[in-house]
């Protein structure tokens, strides 16, 4: 499912992965959503904090490595992802983690 990566409530932008890892792995065909606290327009994308060309859509399926940011008029910039094509990456849930949460760790290659 989605994984949102600001606690939940929070009046901000989130930007939502699939598959629920962090770092994301460009080679999980990785879908991005960018969702808000309200409903006002639609979002401004950004990738390595240029526009990127995906404008006005709330899901994107990623084709590069980079960072991305999402930006909405109702609730502001969300949190960078990262999406890396690295051989060999070690990643965690993405998920709000709380002090004395069980986490799960992956290495990938």
């Amino acid at each position: 499912g989605w994984c949102p990566l600001s606690p939940t409530g929070a009046q901000t932008t989130q930007l939502l992965v699939e598959p629920p890892w962090r770092p994301a792995l460009l080679w999980d065909w990785v879908t991005l959503t960018c969702q808000g606290s309200g409903t006002a327009g639609a979002p401004t994308w950004y990738r390595g904090g240029q526009h990127w060309g995906q404008q006005g859509r709330d899901h994107l399926t990623v084709s590069e490595s980079g960072t991305y940011t999402c930006d909405r008029a109702d609730s502001g910039l969300s949190p960078p992802m990262i999406i890396s094509d690295d051989d060999l990456v070690l990643q965690v849930q993405a998920r709000a983690l709380l002090e004395g949460d069980t986490v799960t760790l992956r290495c990938r290659g």
